[in-house]
């Protein structure tokens, strides 16, 4: 029993330096479709955002939910269609997308975290809005490619975003933005639209949670773990192609948010329970830690 005592203070006294380093930081969490999926998976990682927010670190959670969308979708006979790895949008799509994402998930996010007594917030279009943005323009062939409302963050709240931190409350935000425009709705890839919050608010660091360890050697086999990667090394990674298919544009969006001034970007699996507070407040970590140099 003492020996157990014992152990559990030696894990607090090695989270006490970080969280005096962190404290009054913000740090952008993406949480990906497959937590959102899994109860076990999604009630840990709030957890810990919750211990964070605690602890004084100022936690904003940034989320999409690509499978739960599909599913809404496929309900509605309305068949998915993808062009570049976006999700084409046009108007009843984005309705679906603007239900699934604002009702559904964030609404349930934030009761999740008030049932462990924390406070959040859903931030989004029928709430306070924060995320702003402009029609992606995305090339091919020199030509311009239709995506219908899909969009980039080119702006955010910040001072209403502090002002939650100051209250201890914790922002949800939904992928979603308004056009600066026309004033009407954007879906954003989740993934880029977190790593411009990260930018625009500075952030000490940005998490993407999901479901695979983090960057691999080989990615067949998840013991090649690599923990710590600098810019130039995923660089080099991703043109002899060990970095490819899906995870090129989350590793691209972690370099764009280093070159813009965020400390450092994390890519953890959600499947480990607790990995959040592990890759923050223990040496060692257990995903892949993406830095400037």
């Amino acid at each position: 029993m003492v020996e157990e005592a014992i152990r559990k203070a030696e894990v607090l006294t090695e989270a006490l330096g970080y969280i005096r380093t962190f404290r009054q930081k913000a740090i952008v969490i993406k949480l990906g479709g497959s937590v959102l999926e899994y109860e076990e998976m999604l009630e840990s990682t709030l957890q810990d955002v919750l211990f964070m927010e605690t602890v004084g670190l100022y936690p904003i959670i940034v989320h999409g939910g690509g499978k739960a969308i599909t599913r809404a979708m496929n309900e509605s006979g309305i068949e998915p269609r993808f062009v570049q790895g976006r999700r084409y949008t046009d108007p009843e799509t984005l309705e679906i997308v603007s239900e699934v994402l604002s009702q559904e998930i964030s609404a349930d996010i934030c009761r999740r975290i008030e049932s462990m007594n924390g406070w959040a917030m859903p931030l989004h279009f029928r709430t306070t809005n924060v995320l702003f943005g402009t029609k992606l323009d995305l090339r091919e062939n020199g030509q311009r490619v239709d995506l219908g409302r899909v969009g980039n963050v080119t702006r955010i709240d910040e001072s209403r975003l502090r002002k939650l931190f100051s209250a201890g409350v914790i922002p949800v935000i939904p992928s979603l933005a308004i056009d600066e425009d026309d004033g009407q709705l954007l879906n954003v890839n989740a993934d880029t639209a977190a790593s411009a919050v990260a930018e625009l608010l500075r952030a000490e660091k940005l998490v993407f949670i999901s479901d695979t360890p983090g960057i691999l050697a080989d990615e067949h086999d998840e013991s090649s773990l690599l923990s710590s990667l600098n810019a130039s090394e995923c660089r080099a990674r991703m043109a002899d192609g060990t970095i490819r298919g899906g995870m090129i544009p989350k590793v691209q969006a972690c370099l764009d948010s280093l070159s813009a001034g965020v400390g450092k970007v994390h890519i953890i699996d959600g499947r480990v329970r607790h990995s959040l507070l592990l890759e923050i407040y223990t040496a060692s970590g257990v995903g892949t830690e993406i830095r400037p140099r």
